[in-house]
């Protein structure tokens, strides 16, 4: 029989509209010969189930069922394809696992770990792998402009603490540019991190553990034909470069991919998950874990897992089996 996944979607951030591309191209990419796939849309308000001919159903939060043209909705298993909160920040995971339903991220506590930067940045340098100087602020708490430039330098990076898809983040080269970026950030969030600004290029390492081993994807260099690897660039193929195999020597990708893999392991995550760093001067420096990377049609480990040699109907299978066989 097949079995019935909840692809679950929607959020209330500023990742959105990323998080209703990612779930349309998960839709389009899972084995319907396998699954029965019904739409969940998360919202601050109501979750919702829509079916083919756009008629509408609550989920019932009490179970995670829906009750649908006379029929009652049981799921396998959740298929997370929701960045920012509540599904990326071990809120839905929590929820989940309450009541006992069965899902493809990483659990509560390593998502609510990894989707805030300065508590990452710090478990991360304390497993002996480099990070860039950091600073934590509250939108209640904040240094002076002065202060904190004194503390971490120039350039340096503004960003909400809890989030992803660069949205809020902000370069700041001078420093009467300084109090506009914590604004930007503090839209997003009330915490803040800013870090020291390391000079050199990204490179992001896509993986999952499949069967006790690892599935780790050709790398991926990028360039920004922006100050930075921001929002707009991101999702805009004008402004970016993404060079899949990356163009790095087989030392460094080694050492990419064995840290990523340690880091995995050591950060307890599962199913898909993306690690991102600058290379300065051939050494790796941190810059953060993404426990549901972006999967649309722009995103990189999509592209990364086809390079390999391996279709999105095949990769979504796995991650699915993985927790349910």
């Amino acid at each position: 029989m097949r079995k019935n996944i909840a692809l679950v979607t929607g959020g209330y951030s500023g990742e959105l509209e990323i998080s209703l591309k990612s779930a349309a191209e998960v839709f389009q990419n899972l084995d319907k010969d396998k699954y029965n796939v019904f739409t969940i849309h998360i919202g601050s308000q109501e979750w919702t189930f829509q079916g083919d001919e756009g008629n509408r159903a609550m989920v019932d939060k009490n179970d995670f069922t829906v009750f649908y043209e006379g029929k009652h909705i049981t799921f396998d298993c959740a298929f997370i394809a929701l960045h920012g909160t509540p599904g990326e920040d071990g809120r839905l995971q929590g929820y989940f696992d309450l009541i006992g339903l069965p899902y493809t991220s990483s659990g509560m506590t390593t998502s609510a770990i990894t989707f805030n930067k300065f508590f990452s940045n710090k478990i991360v340098r304390s497993l002996g792998i480099k990070t860039a100087d950091s600073i934590f602020m509250t939108g209640d708490n904040l240094l002076a402009k002065d202060e904190t430039i004194q503390k971490i330098g120039l350039p340096c990076f503004v960003k909400p603490n809890n989030g992803g898809s660069s949205v809020g983040i902000s370069r700041v080269d001078h420093p009467e540019e300084m109090l506009d970026a914590m604004r930007t950030a503090l839209k997003e969030d009330n915490e803040i991190v800013i870090e020291s600004c390391i000079d050199g290029f990204e490179l992001t390492c896509g993986m999952l553990k499949y069967q006790g081993e690892f599935i780790i994807f050709p790398l991926t260099e990028i360039i920004s034909e922006k100050s930075f690897f921001d929002y707009e660039a991101k999702y805009t193929e004008s402004l970016r470069k993404e060079i899949t195999p990356a163009r790095v020597s087989i030392d460094l990708k080694n050492r990419c991919k064995n840290t990523s893999a340690f880091l995995y392991d050591e950060m307890n995550c599962k199913g898909l998950v993306r690690f991102d760093y600058i290379v300065n001067n051939d050494e790796l420096y941190f810059l953060e874990v993404n426990t549901i990377p972006g999967m649309t049609a722009e995103s990189i480990v999509p592209k990364q897992a086809q390079e390999m040699g391996l279709s999105l109907k095949e990769v979504y299978s796995m991650v699915i089996e993985e927790v349910i066989s």
